[in-house]
């Protein structure tokens, strides 16, 4: 039976995203996934409360951090990894194909200087590559579909597959931005969904389907079994249809325009300009087509 890690995690209800510390009981040293950076869109307000609770869960744990992993480029909020690493010392990484989002967004935000490598993260993972959560395997899997360079980190028992799969009741994400494919996002959920039935899924957000409590645990038997989108369209071209219609109404995240000049850049925020203040830049008219927003 595969190690099962101590996950544990932190619901943030402004941008219904799930963030987690994964720990090895036996060792202490541990894993943080997918932190969030506070920021208020209306006041273009930074905090970091969510990290610091991060940090105090971890403090009276007593665990060490020994990475500080993203699954992929956010576009609904700001990672929170720059401010993490500068806290704890810990290694950022993320999968390399971020490399092929930096390409498409530099041109968006038109940054001809701004390095496109990757080299914002102390480690690119390939596909299939393999680390360790303190005497916990883990490794990667390339899960494409929702953004060029998503990947699953499966960790023991656990994978972490982000926007990929949602809780059954809420289907799969959406892969309109730029760079997705939903037949690219059937073929990654066809992946997960081959990992052992008792493989605990932990997703990256949570959209509390009726009102209900947030929820982010699921093991791969259920999903199979259970899943609004997965259980009911079962072949590639169905679901591909089905996914494509779904996004032609959906608009785009209020903060990807904020978000992803942060994120393609590990979370660092823009630099001060020569007043002391830090701007963030938006293009205008690049997400021609997309649904409009109320």
């Amino acid at each position: 039976m595969p190690a099962q890690p101590e996950v544990t995690g932190f619901f943030d209800p402004r941008t219904w995203s799930i963030q987690y510390v994964v720990a090895d009981p036996t060792t202490g040293d541990c894993a943080i996934i997918d932190p969030v950076l506070d920021y208020d869109e209306k006041s273009a307000s930074t905090a970091t409360i969510h990290a610091d609770e991060i940090l105090t869960f971890i403090a009276g744990k007593g665990y060490r951090v020994q990475w500080i992993l993203d699954t992929h480029p956010h576009a609904d909020h700001f990672s929170a990894a720059a401010y993490l690493k500068q806290k704890t010392g810990a290694p950022t990484a993320i999968g390399e194909k971020v490399v092929e989002v930096q390409k498409l967004w530099k041109g968006f935000y038109n940054w001809p200087d701004f390095p496109a490598d990757g080299s914002q993260w102390d480690k690119l993972f390939s596909d299939g590559e393999t680390f360790m959560v303190g005497s916990i395997p883990a490794r990667v899997m390339f899960s494409p579909g929702h953004t060029l360079a998503s990947i699953t980190y499966v960790i023991g028992d656990a994978a972490f597959v982000h926007d990929t799969l949602f809780m059954p009741d809420s289907g799969t994400a959406r892969a309109d931005f730029p760079g997705g494919s939903a037949k690219a996002l059937w073929a990654s959920i066809q992946a997960i969904l081959a990992l052992p039935d008792e493989t605990r899924i932990f997703t990256g957000h949570d959209y509390q389907p009726g009102g209900r409590k947030p929820l982010w645990e699921s093991t791969v038997a259920e999903q199979k079994a259970k899943n609004i989108h997965m259980s009911v369209h079962t072949t590639e071209a169905a679901f591909v249809a089905a996914r494509e219609a779904r996004d032609r109404t959906l608009p785009m995240p209020k903060l990807i325009l904020h978000a992803l000049q942060i994120n393609t850049n590990a979370g660092r925020l823009p630099a001060p300009e020569d007043n002391g203040r830090r701007y963030l830049k938006i293009p205008m008219n690049v997400l021609e087509g997309a649904a409009w927003g109320q």
